[in-house]
């Protein structure tokens, strides 16, 4: 979206993309304290996170644990934190619930899986392009086409419906998840998804499908006793002021991943210089979890038969790496 000038308040040009990343720290400020020279951390940035150095502010910097990858670190901020709000922090998961999330195949639909399955009973439905189901139907409890008639099989499974919605596409979508939303449920924005993967195709078609949002009659809300919700984790971070809030929250977050109750999952590994080949695997949905930027990684050669005819892909929002890394190695991530 970012590429595409479809946000609010785009940066001038030129600039460097990126909001998370991972690495080694170089070098520090005056007055910064608990950190040290070759610390292992993760980091938020307000862009400029596609690059070899990057230069943020203390209070976006997390340690490492010891046995977390520099690319399970690059994947991990972003998706989980942003998961872990929208579930505790907005809608208030207990033992007992149902999740309905979109896009259950990409980082953040992973990461919601994941926390979903440490509290006891909760029922998980997720959306998916078919092709990523045989990947990821451990994770869930239900899994459907993202193209099928979902709220039917929603339906017929759980008659009553389900206490949150968390929904990355929005358009039609809105007025679909609303009609399976139990009284008292959340549904939640969080993104958009279609506009990432192109299949929004111009700004105008791109309003349409927020104005479909828009048209949530709130006295229909009052009397169904039904709650909506929207959740901006850059908004958070770099508007609100709220880096203590989620700094708790990552300290619990690492909690649950030194527990091995959580894990990052990570698509696949990409050169800088192959920015434009990851970007275009986003457009065609055809990642499970993160895809990360690694400085040290060498651009694969491309063969004679290799078509080199890729159109420019849209900017972001998602098999395992292992923990072979060493400690000179930074990936980066948008």
């Amino acid at each position: 979206m970012v590429r595409q000038g479809n946000i609010d308040n785009p940066p001038k040009t030129p600039l460097v993309p990126g909001f998370e990343c991972s690495g080694i720290v170089e070098a520090l400020g005056d007055s910064v304290k608990g950190y040290e020279i070759g610390d292992r951390v993760m980091a938020f940035v307000n862009y400029n996170a596609w690059a070899e150095v990057v230069c943020t502010p203390v209070e976006f910097v997390y340690k490492i644990p010891d046995d977390m990858s520099f690319s399970e670190a690059a994947a991990f901020p972003m998706n989980f934190v942003t998961a872990y709000m929208m579930l505790f922090e907005v809608a208030n998961l207990r033992e007992g619930m149902s999740v309905l999330v979109h896009s259950a195949g990409g980082g953040v639909g992973q990461a919601v899986a994941q926390l979903c399955s440490t509290v006891p009973n909760v029922t998980v439905f997720g959306t998916a392009s078919t092709f990523k189901h045989e990947a990821i139907k451990d994770s869930v409890t239900h899994l459907f086409d993202r193209n099928a008639d979902y709220v039917q099989e929603v339906k017929r499974l759980s008659a009553e419906g389900v206490d949150i919605v968390l929904d990355c596409l929005c358009g039609d979508n809105t007025g679909k998840g609303l009609s399976l939303l139990k009284p008292l449920g959340t549904y939640i924005l969080y993104g958009s998804s279609n506009m990432v993967t192109g299949e929004t195709k111009s700004f105008f078609s791109f309003a349409k499908s927020w104005w479909q949002v828009e048209k949530v009659n709130p006295i229909k809300l009052y009397e169904e006793n039904k709650v909506i919700a929207g959740f901006s984790l850059l908004h958070l971070l770099f508007k609100q002021g709220r880096a203590g809030l989620v700094r708790g929250v990552v300290d619990r977050l690492i909690g649950l991943y030194n527990q091995k109750k959580i894990k990052p999952v990570v698509d696949s590994l990409w050169a800088l210089e192959e920015v434009k080949e990851a970007m275009q695997r986003i457009h065609d949905r055809g990642n499970i979890g993160k895809l990360i930027l690694d400085v040290e990684k060498t651009p694969t050669p491309l063969m004679a038969n290799d078509s080199t005819e890729t159109s420019e892909a849209g900017e972001e929002e998602e098999d395992h790496e292992g923990d072979s890394e060493n400690k000179e190695r930074m990936p980066f991530i948008q």
